[in-house]
Order: C-alpha cells, then sequence, then structure tokens
C-alpha cells in the first residue's frame, strides 16, 4: 500500500495539535489543505483517524495506534532535518514558548530583544498558559514555569532573576480609611483582591518573617482567574478598593509611583526564580538550541 508521505505527516500534526486550525498555524499550511491530507490517508487505510466535531478534533482508537508509532518517528525525523540549520550562518526557524502571564511580563523583556536581535533569522511565538501543560502536546518547542509546577523528565535552566518575593499592596487612600496591617492574620479584616487558577483553586496568601509562616485565605470583593485579569485585580487595587498580592515586580511601579503603598512589607515571602524547560532529546531545534546556548550565556 502506497501512502504519501505528505498525508502521514498532516495526520500527526493535526493529532499533536488537537485541530486543523492550530496544526494549520503551528505548521504555515491551510487548515483545508491538511483536512484533504487526512481525507485522503483515511480513504487509503479504508479506517477513520480522527472523530471530528465543531468543537475539537480527537483521534480515533486507530488514530491513537497510528500516532503512537508515528510520533517518534516523526520527531526523529524533524530533529534530524534540524541538524541542516547548524550549516547556517545563523539559525533560523521558528521558536514556540509556552510561559505563565509572570514570566511574559516579568522575564522575557529584559531577554527577548536582545535574543531576537542576535538572532534576527528566528521568530519567537509566545503562548500564554496558567495551567499545567505538556508543552509538546501544546505544540511548543519549550516552556517557563516555577520549580514546583516543572515536568518531570524535562530539562530545566535557570532564567530570569533566581529570587522573587510576593508583595502586598494597597492605596494609601485605602489604608488611611481602614488601618495598615502590622500582622499577616489582620489581613482577615480587609478586603482583598482575590486570584484563583484555571482549575478553580483559590490562592492562598503567605506570609514568612523569621520562623514564623502564616498562610491566610484572603476574603474580598473581586476574584479574578490567573490571566489576563490579574491587570485589573492592580487597577482595582490602585482604586481604593482593597489590598492586592502579587509579584513584587509586578507591583513595583505602582509603588515607586504613589500609587500603591507596601503592606508588611518585612512579612513578603521569597522565592526561587523560574526556570525554561524543554525535552531531554539529543538533537534540539535549532531556534531552541539557540535560545537555551543565549540565556546559559547571560547567567
Amino acid at each position: 500500500m502506497k501512502i504519501d508521505l505528505g498525508d502521514l505527516s498532516a495526520f500527526v500534526a493535526v493529532a499533536r495539535a488537537g485541530g486543523f486550525r492550530d496544526a494549520a498555524r503551528l505548521n504555515d499550511s491551510s487548515a483545508s489543505g491538511l483536512s484533504d491530507a487526512v481525507r485522503r490517508l483515511e480513504a487509503r487505510l479504508g479506517v477513520r483517524l480522527l472523530h471530528r466535531t465543531t468543537r475539537s478534533v480527537v483521534p480515533t482508537e486507530a488514530g491513537r495506534s497510528l500516532l503512537a508509532r508515528l510520533d517518534p518517528v516523526f520527531s526523529e525525523v524533524e530533529s534530524a532535518l534540524d541538524v541542516v540549520n547548524g550549516f547556517r550562518d545563523r539559525p533560523a526557524g521558528t521558536l514556540r514558548i509556552n510561559v505563565p502571564v509572570s514570566a511574559a511580563r516579568l522575564v522575557l523583556p529584559a531577554i527577548l530583544p536582545r535574543f531576537l536581535a542576535a538572532y534576527p533569522e528566528i521568530q519567537v511565538e509566545v503562548v500564554t498558559e496558567e495551567s499545567f501543560v505538556d508543552v509538546i502536546a501544546a505544540g511548543c518547542d519549550a516552556g517557563i514555569r516555577y520549580e514546583e509546577r516543572l515536568e518531570q523528565d524535562m530539562v530545566a535552566v535557570p532564567i530570569g532573576p533566581r529570587s522573587q518575593r510576593f508583595a502586598a499592596a494597597a492605596s494609601p487612600a485605602y489604608l488611611d480609611r481602614h488601618g495598615r496591617p502590622v500582622h499577616p492574620r489582620e489581613l482577615l479584616q480587609h478586603a482583598c483582591m482575590r486570584a484563583r487558577f484555571p482549575s478553580g483553586a483559590r490562592i492562598d496568601w503567605q506570609f514568612q518573617q523569621g520562623d514564623e509562616m502564616v498562610t491566610i485565605e484572603p476574603r474580598g470583593p473581586l476574584l479574578v482567574q490567573v490571566g489576563g485579569a490579574v491587570d485589573l485585580m492592580v487597577d482595582v487595587a490602585r482604586a481604593g478598593a482593597g489590598i492586592v498580592y502579587l509579584f513584587e515586580d509586578w507591583l513595583r511601579p505602582c509603588m515607586e509611583r504613589g500609587e500603591l503603598e507596601p503592606v508588611l512589607e518585612p512579612w513578603w515571602p521569597r522565592f526561587s526564580g523560574p526556570y525554561l524547560y524543554y525535552p531531554g532529546r539529543r538533537l534540539l531545534p535549532a531556534p531552541l538550541r539557540a535560545f537555551v546556548d543565549f540565556i546559559r550565556s547571560e547567567a
């Protein structure tokens, strides 16, 4: 049976991405072209490989079996072909990174301008995602996460500041009206800007001074999902509605302008900085290898 390798490649791309549009975007092709290729492959094999609905594309049992055999083969082919990039004067291609909003806001702005200037033939695509994700299944080359959220069996390279703090702050007007807490437990009597993960789990506020550690479940008028709505939480706190708890570097500009005042600063907890992580395969795509080398040279 003669099978077109292009049709097999289209099937793998769609199955990896979980949809024709996402696969087309990631592979610089068209959704209709990928759909035609998968239909040809299904007709040639005489079996349906993908369940298609208006919301999702999921491999059938036959599709999962085929993907399990093809995925490592195509990954190895992609890595082998990428060796050609080593013969260029400059690496070229697309680097896709999956990051939380905090990394897009606080880590990458200090790195990407210099990296893009050093490697003008590399295009960087940044996907912001707060949930635990399989970066490869998500169609990305690498991710940025903090240590407690790193995926197992991945290579991790320090990126960005190695020590950070969470900070609490409120507008001077709010603190003038409601008082300035001197112990974290006093926050239970205050309006707090709360946040939750996409899973629905709400984020506790942690504080530490010396050997004393305090964790509170804040209460307040606003609850946002971590991600794009975080700036809304900051803006509401700036307007005097309550106390916000976030990365110190995120709040620092507002504090320097006097829009927010530090709250309980001696209690702000420190934590280790983020990591760039990626699969530990032998041959890395040239754009990823260039980025890893660049990050290590900056350390």
